[in-house]
């Protein structure tokens, strides 16, 4: 018997399992055809294969080891490296290329009234080879194994697709463009005023080789994460310094699945740098600008799910104003579709005296513009960026310019429900006095106006 089960990526709760007690050979991919279908757009047509090997010390009890076989050219993973075909143990996690979901593995004996014939053993196997679909047309025709003969290391990368950022044969990075401390910078992912975001491999070097199956020994483990370097040209200002250091000091405080996970600080050559955990996803700003507006149902679930994160923030024992909340700073999870808060360059505790202006134009409230903010100012960002969620425009042309405090002017976007309306009317009122007082009473109001819809 085996059992697949599909992990949440934050808490690790499962989601989905698929058990299979009689099967010898398992296909996991985003095709119908496969057993456990998994529609994630990362994750290949015909990914992985686990195959059953019959053991010599089965004895008739129905035990079995497993094979993972690889398939995709986005590769698979397990404990961070990436892996052409390996025996799999039980409880491991695997996971369906670097940014795909994660699946976990249960290996036990197979039920008693199961009649299924033996396994193959291994050296019956045939060489797996990637589906004709799965590569470009210009290649369909040169059909190739997709898990090539061991190489003696060092591996030279021969055979990657251009897109692969690890190695298919030896699981590392294909390409190194510096290294900082044990992380090593694979790309640049966005650069700010504060600070330049890097994809970073993290090796494990605490794991030696010999303590792992033989089929990966020799294949490192780690990783991947991001790294926020400090700018070198705001590095000289103490602000920004401090700005910084409460980002790494904040984060490092909290623990709740729509925040990164803290992972590390440190200086290095006079440069400061904070390790963060790796969210997969799109941010909204970028996902209406290649899709287009988004439905009033999705953009109102979304909006709960942040007034969800911000509650936890602002009802910490000393509240936490992110400062910067606007749809650049959503990211949706790729693997669950669920909204992710980022980029805590502004952070400020509740109560602090007032100082730097910190906000992103058309989205922040004018408490904050003059160096005053409150928790209610974070739940004034929920407004303009419903507003940019439902028309794809940016909330300032849609700002009254004859208004001193430069309310939205909500009749202009065609098909607003009115019940959403007055909550967006609400929640930017210029006096905070007059907003919703909390981000929980800010949810009920947006359920109602999901309730309403439905």
């Amino acid at each position: 018997m085996i059992r697949l089960t599909l992990l949440h990526p934050q808490s690790g709760q499962p989601l989905r399992q698929w058990r299979f007690d009689t099967e010898t050979l398992i296909r996991v991919g985003r095709a119908p055809g496969n057993d456990v279908i998994l529609n994630n757009p990362i994750v290949s047509r015909f990914h992985l294969e686990l195959r059953a090997i019959a053991s010599e010390s089965d004895n008739g009890s129905g035990a079995s080891r497993w094979l993972l076989v690889n398939l995709s050219s986005n590769g698979t993973f397990m404990a961070g490296a990436a892996i052409a075909q390996g025996l799999i143990t039980d409880q491991a996690i695997v996971q369906l290329a670097y940014e795909g979901p994660c699946l976990q593995v249960q290996i036990g004996a197979r039920s008693p009234r199961s009649a299924a014939p033996p396994p193959l053993p291994l050296p019956e196997l045939p060489p797996p080879a990637v589906p004709p679909h799965e590569l470009p047309a210009d290649q369909a025709s040169e059909v190739t194994p997709a898990v090539p003969p061991p190489l003696p290391y060092p591996c030279t990368h021969a055979g990657n697709p251009p897109e692969n950022v690890f190695c298919m044969r030896c699981g590392q990075p294909l390409q190194v463009e510096k290294t900082v401390r044990q992380y090593q910078v694979l790309r640049v992912i966005g650069r700010g005023g504060m600070g330049t975001t890097y994809l970073v491999w993290h090796p494990d070097l605490t794991t030696p080789s010999l303590d792992r199956s033989p089929l990966l020994s020799g294949v490192p483990s780690g990783k991947l994460q991001v790294l926020k370097e400090m700018n070198a040209d705001v590095a000289q200002i103490p602000k920004a310094q401090e700005l910084f250091e409460r980002e790494a000091s904040t984060l490092r405080t909290l623990n709740h699945p729509g925040i990164p996970q803290y992972s590390d600080f440190f200086v290095e050559a006079d440069k400061k740098y904070l390790v963060m955990e790796l969210i997969h996803g799109q941010d909204l700003e970028k996902w209406v600008r290649h899709k287009g507006p988004i439905p009033v149902a999705q953009a109102i679930a979304w909006m709960i799910q942040t007034c969800e994160i911000l509650d936890y923030l602002h009802t910490r024992p000393t509240p936490i104003i992110h400062r910067d909340i606007k749809p650049g700073n959503l990211l949706i999870r790729s693997v669950d579709q669920q909204v992710v808060v980022i980029d805590f360059g502004a952070v400020k505790e509740a109560g602090m005296a007032p100082g730097t202006r910190i906000g992103a134009e058309g989205y922040s409230a004018p408490e904050q513009i003059q160096g005053r903010p409150l928790t209610q100012s974070d739940l004034y960002a929920i407004g303009p960026s419903l507003v940019y969620l439902l028309t794809g425009k940016n909330p300032l042309r849609l700002q009254k310019r004859e208004d001193p405090w430069h309310r939205l002017d909500l009749e202009k976007i065609e098909s607003l429900p009115r019940r959403l309306a007055l909550v967006i009317q609400r929640v930017t009122e210029p006096d905070p006095g007059d907003r919703y007082a909390t981000a929980q009473d800010l949810i009920r109001a947006l359920k109602s106006c999901l309730e309403a819809s439905e």
